[in-house]
């Protein structure tokens, strides 16, 4: 059993930030039931693997537009911890399931609304995805402008020159950053930090403000000294050679060579102790970048690994999905599980890989536990067959 197990979450999200965080919470022990309208979407039309294939969760179908089936919902609340919606701001209250409705049932509920940019201000009504909110606080601008020929030249980046040309837009992240950190990891926080005060809580929870937060350095450096971030303001955008992708023969190296003694290290092993020196030269860095560009295009990626990799370089391989699911290191961690699904049979997923976490059941998602989980609220059959007939629950 889990750190949380007892606690029971109503999940009204299917995707998004709110998804990322009861499938967090669910793998920490959380009873999580999912909440959909009858013939809206819902888990059942997503691929039987996403979300880790909701293991350890449930779900049932509510009208919540109906009398009846908002009436129900609201008998779940009251034996409910924590309640997460990601509705756009106002939707919930038009259906009588806001956060003073659902705390006249049950003051300690936990109530957690995700949205883009939170309940309040001027963008809240705002529809948006992922790119959107990296690109509202500040994220995407920060980021890397790439091509193809820069890698091949060995920069792994083409940086924001200091006189502000550019070979292109901000690069896309290889993961939606926002739903996952910003909006899913940042509920799943400030619920535990409800629960743990143990009193109701309403908490807007905004993935525009969350990846502010990710990007406080760069704010706080602005707001304190005046200096603009961007590409190529500093080490870790880019300014210089030592922190960046280089081309190998046949793949990529990331290289992070910060502290100087790892950069030492790193251009005594290429042979080119010349370079040393010349770690934060900005006037040479170009200079640099061709350099390790040429010595990287000699070998192989696997090559450079095996030399470089374990001498406190801060180099690794640049790795594929399925390079990653076989790499020793997750292999050794366990990172890659076996699970058999009740109707897909048995495949393999990432497991619980988060601290303290443990991986439980798969629900057969294309059916609802629906009248499970209203007998366990104190519905009678009689009741559920009632709902079920006025077209309340399914």
């Amino acid at each position: 059993m889990g750190p949380l197990a007892g606690v029971t979450v109503l999940d009204l999200s299917v995707v998004g930030p709110g998804a990322r965080c009861t499938r967090a919470l669910a793998d920490y022990g959380a009873r999580v039931v999912k909440v959909s309208a009858p013939g809206r979407q819902s888990i059942a039309d997503l691929a039987f693997h996403a979300y880790s294939a909701h293991r350890g969760m449930r779900q049932v179908q509510i009208d919540l537009r109906s009398d009846g089936g908002r009436s129900a919902f609201l008998r779940l609340v009251a034996t409910a911890d924590v309640v997460v919606e990601s509705f756009r701001p106002g939707v919930v209250d038009r259906l009588g399931i806001g956060y003073d409705d659902l705390r006249a049932v049950n003051p300690r509920v936990v109530y957690c609304s995700t949205s883009g940019y939170g309940q309040t201000g001027p963008t809240s009504q705002r529809a948006g995805h992922d790119i959107n909110y990296l690109a509202m606080a500040g994220f995407l601008h920060t980021s890397g402008r790439g091509s193809e020929a820069a890698l091949e030249r060995g920069a792994g980046f083409a940086p924001l020159s200091r006189a502000g040309s550019s070979l292109g837009p901000p690069t896309l992240p290889g993961a939606t950053v926002a739903d996952i950190a910003a909006g899913g990891l940042h509920a799943a926080v400030a619920i535990l930090a409800a629960l743990v005060k143990g009193e109701g809580a309403f908490l807007d929870v905004s993935v525009a403000d969350g990846v502010a937060w990710m990007m406080s350095l760069y704010l706080d450096e602005y707001l304190a000294t005046g200096e603009m971030p961007g590409p190529g303001h500093n080490i870790l955008t880019g300014r210089y050679a030592c922190y960046g992708v280089y081309a190998a023969k046949d793949g990529y190296l990331a290289v992070g060579a910060i502290e100087p003694g790892f950069w030492a290290n790193l251009c005594r092993l290429l042979e080119r102790d010349d370079l040393i020196p010349l770690q934060t030269d900005d006037e040479r860095q170009d200079f640099v970048r061709a350099a390790l560009a040429d010595v990287f295009a000699t070998r192989s990626r696997a090559e450079w690994t095996e030399l470089l990799a374990d001498a406190d370089t801060c180099v690794t391989p640049v790795l594929d999905i399925a390079e990653v699911v076989t790499d020793p290191q997750f292999v050794a961690r366990g990172a890659v599980v076996e699970a058999k699904h009740p109707v897909h049979g048995t495949f393999r997923q990432l497991g619980a890989v988060l601290a303290g976490s443990a991986v439980d059941g798969l629900p057969d998602t294309s059916v609802t536990q629906t009248d499970e989980v209203l007998g366990e609220a104190g519905f009678t059959v009689d009741e559920i067959s009632r709902l079920k007939a006025e077209g309340a629950v399914a």
